[in-house]
């Protein structure tokens, strides 16, 4: 991780498990990594919409949840970047794997009568969630974290490949999409983690602006934030094409995507 040539600011010496690449308190006194905090807010804002255009459409609550939940992420991941204290990493990280945990539930209900339980699948998921959170809060590992999270993502990623194969062909364009982007974030979380010292050597050597470009860490938070909310798009496409609505993808404010129920609008 992060060589040890940081500033010491307002919230004191880091008691996180995890000090990312990014330099400590250069910008603000009150932010220990201001680019890996800020860069969150596309985790935070944007689900809180797609939330809303939930709710007024009157789909199932497990997708509110699953915009919601991505908001905390990125409320967790922000308190924890701005602190690098280890109880707001707590909060960054155990929320990843309730959302994915969330997000797994959607995909396998795709296919199912509107508004039913899958009883099993929902005990399933909840007992995983307590054994990672019980067994992390005792090992204090993030490798343990990263590869439990990492689980849940390679599942979501299997259930995905199989619906733009076997039953909606056409959602290949807005699935892996959704995959590209986030595998491209990961790609320069590891970059970020592998050469830290050879970025922060070289970013020394640029203008500031140009700087802060080479903080992958804050990429990792923007394309993963961008790839989950696609995905949450991706879920509820498939979902309502099931249940024989007329979804389509339109821009907010023409940047945006966002699912939009014509037949909902139209009665």
């Amino acid at each position: 991780m992060a060589p040890v040539v940081d500033l010491e600011g307002y919230w004191g010496p880091p008691t996180s498990t995890l000090d990312w690449c990014e330099e400590n308190y250069v910008v603000t006194r009150f932010i220990a990594e201001f680019w890996n905090t800020v860069s969150n807010l596309i985790m935070i804002i944007p689900p809180l919409f797609g939330a809303v255009q939930t709710i007024r459409d009157g789909l199932e609550k497990r997708y509110i949840a699953a915009y919601l939940t991505l908001t905390v992420v990125g409320m967790g991941s922000w308190c924890f970047h701005m602190t690098l204290k280890y109880e707001m990493q707590l909060l960054d990280e155990l929320p990843m794997i309730y959302s994915c945990c969330i997000f797994v539930y959607c995909m396998f209900e795709c296919f199912k009568m509107k508004n039913s339980v899958n009883y099993h699948l929902l005990f399933t998921l909840v007992l995983f969630s307590l054994i990672v959170t019980t067994v992390y809060l005792k090992v204090k590992e993030p490798i343990f974290h990263q590869v439990m999270y990492g689980m849940l993502v390679f599942t979501l990623v299997l259930r995905s490949i199989y619906i733009v194969t076997w039953v909606y062909p056409w959602l290949r364009g807005l699935g892996y999409t959704s995959l590209g982007i986030f595998l491209l974030g990961f790609l320069l979380w590891n970059i970020d983690n592998i050469f830290c010292y050879s970025l922060r050597n070289f970013r020394k050597k640029l203008p500031p602006i140009l700087g802060v470009s080479t903080q992958f860490h804050a990429w990792w938070h923007i394309l993963t934030g961008l790839g989950s909310y696609l995905h949450i798009l991706f879920s509820l496409y498939t979902r309502t094409l099931y249940l024989r609505y007329r979804p389509k993808v339109k821009f907010l404010f023409g940047i945006w995507p966002m699912i939009v129920l014509e037949r909902l609008r139209n009665h």
